[in-house]
């Protein structure tokens, strides 16, 4: 049989048990298996795959992010932080839409993690939002395109996740993030000024209040200085980074702000753990789709196809690349997709000569709109769910902010020097910089 059909096959089964409701690991692994058992590959080399996969330190950086959401959002300390953007522009026209966005910013530079923040926003702001008119269709839509930005806004698991797997540096993809992310809040901030419901006019919070809220959220607002300055220092890897917000946030941000919370502090361990096991395994799995994939030489069929289309040109690379996986994030959860496809990216990486942090700051972004696209769309599900609003009504009210993401990835495609431009700044070795022979200054690719 040729490695063609099994390659079918593969992504026949996945698809289709996938969309069975099997869950999205168990269903990678079947079709894993049928391609085994029609190749010499062995059972016990896809076993030892499953654990080569989760095999790596970057990705210990991931359960603590997860830690520092869930410790920040089960403490309630988030409230601060909410009432602090509220404060910044919380008197503009859609007050609370505008509200949620920051809010996003903030959180997105805490916690990693789109479920988290859709979590925390359905519970805090939608209630409000819902006594004050807004459409709730409207208001699962903002929430859950607000908190993609937490995969854009460092730290972003999906960057870990990327750079651990694509061997690229997770600084220079957490720095290059920052530009896209903050070009989706202002452009969802603009929609809701613009476009979106007028919501209760609100006055102007004095400077006084202002202050109040600023030092009210001082303690929560230093984890993100705590996380990005002790990587960019050179002070901690993303993994120790994780390390210190924890410890940072149970022995100063809990006994001073959330003393009641301590008795609770097991159970947010054991929850963060469960939370944990749901990507971890998803990574074992689309680690041995990926490694099946290259030995049938899927990348090289994918390649040679982009070859012929876009030959060596960086710029139809990308926008075919984006263009497939708008498509696949429809259908796959990002951090699957990263892994399962990371032999093709890198393929095409080194064909069209793309900086990998460009590269991986296009695809992030890209996988990240998909978290609101249907049929999948699990951040837009979740908020929909906790709204208690029809999944179709609050995907119609989506459907003008796509404009923002498409906006978003276009700019990132066509401006790399933009997006590369902090991580140039703050980080040069992280984007293939050399010191110059003189001894001063960089070198850049």
């Amino acid at each position: 049989m040729s490695n063609g059909v099994i390659l079918g096959l593969m992504g026949f089964v996945f698809l289709f048990l996938g969309y069975m409701g099997v869950p999205v690991a168990f269903a990678i692994i079947a079709g894993v298996l049928v391609a085994t058992a029609l190749t010499p590959i062995s059972l016990a080399s896809i076993v030892g795959q499953l654990f080569y996969g989760i095999d790596a330190e970057a990705l210990l950086a991931v359960p603590f992010f997860l830690l520092v959401g869930e410790l920040m959002t089960s403490a309630n300390v988030v409230g601060r932080m909410i009432n602090l953007a509220q404060a910044m522009i919380g008197h503009l026209r859609g007050g609370l839409a505008q509200v949620v966005t920051l809010f996003s910013m903030f959180f997105a530079g805490i916690s990693g993690s789109s479920t988290a923040d859709v979590a925390v926003l359905t519970r805090t702001i939608a209630p409000s939002m819902d006594q004050e008119g807004y459409d709730s269709a409207f208001t699962a839509a903002l929430i859950a395109s607000a908190a993609t930005m937490a995969n854009l806004i460092p730290p972003s698991i999906m960057a870990v996740v990327y750079g651990a797997t694509g061997n690229v540096s997770i600084a220079g993809l957490f720095l290059g993030g920052v530009v896209p992310g903050v070009m989706v809040g202002i452009g969802l901030m603009v929609y809701s000024y613009f476009f979106g419901p007028v919501g209760v006019k609100k006055r102007r919070a004095t400077f006084g209040e202002f202050s109040d809220a600023v030092k009210a959220s001082a303690l929560p607002m230093m984890i993100p200085v705590i996380i990005m300055g002790g990587i960019l220092t050179g002070w901690f890897t993303p993994t120790e980074a994780g390390m210190v917000a924890v410890v940072y946030i149970l022995l100063v941000a809990i006994p001073f702000l959330a003393r009641r919370h301590i008795r609770d502090i097991p159970r947010v361990f054991m929850y963060t753990g469960l939370l944990y096991s749901i990507p971890l395994i998803t990574v074992a799995a689309a680690s041995a789709f990926g490694w099946m994939l290259a030995y049938l030489k899927g990348p090289d069929v994918v390649a040679a196809w982009v070859e012929h289309t876009a030959g060596d040109n960086a710029l139809l690379i990308l926008f075919l690349l984006v263009g497939v996986f708008i498509i696949v994030g429809d259908f796959v959860d990002a951090i699957p997709a990263i892994i399962i496809f990371m032999p093709i990216i890198n393929k095409l990486t080194e064909i069209g000569s793309i900086n990998p942090v460009h590269m991986g700051v296009c695809i992030i972004v890209t996988l990240a709109f998909g978290l609101i696209t249907p049929p999948y769309g699990i951040t837009l599900l979740m908020a929909a769910k906790f709204t208690n609003v029809n999944f179709t009504r609050a995907m119609l009210r989506s459907l003008p902010l796509y404009v923002v993401f498409l906006a978003t990835i276009a700019f990132c495609i066509l401006f790399p020097n933009v997006v590369l431009w902090l991580p140039k700044q703050v980080m040069p070795q992280s984007v293939g910089c050399f010191k110059a022979p003189g001894g001063t200054g960089w070198i850049c690719p």
